[in-house]
């Protein structure tokens, strides 16, 4: 088994701030520079897998980190989700909520985080889409 590289990063200058159970780190993505993950201390492949006292800390964690986020870049709205499984696009097995801070002024302002999947040509061969 591969080592996860979100289980040992808590010295990390991307981490931000801790809880108890949770932190939150910067993702260093030159695109989406403002966003950040919040991610269990404990190794959980996927959300699924997270404890009562870990979902509760993630809900108050989240209004921390929204604080946070608001006060330095002042965005206008926010996408927040989970990724399970590699077809989901989860591609480190360590459970982590993205939060993204949105802008008016970005080129694709006004597309949640549905709006890929929405399109004709993601729909499944059984359901009458494309097979190539």
């Amino acid at each position: 088994m591969t080592k996860c590289p979100f289980c040992d990063i808590s010295d990390s200058e991307q981490v931000l701030f801790e809880g108890n159970l949770l932190f939150f780190m910067s993702t260093n993505d030159p695109t989406l520079v403002e966003s950040g993950m919040i991610l269990p201390k404990a190794h959980r492949e996927t959300v699924f897998d997270l404890t009562e006292e870990e979902w509760a800390e993630s809900f108050t964690f989240l209004a921390k980190v929204k604080t946070y986020l608001d006060e330095k870049y002042r965005p206008d709205g926010y996408n927040v989700g989970w990724n399970v499984g590699e077809t989901d696009g989860m591609s480190i097995a360590h459970s982590h909520m993205h939060v993204i801070p949105r802008f008016d002024d970005e080129p694709l302002a006004g597309k949640g985080m549905r709006n890929q999947l929405k399109q004709p040509e993601n729909r499944r061969p059984s359901q009458g889409g494309s097979t190539g």
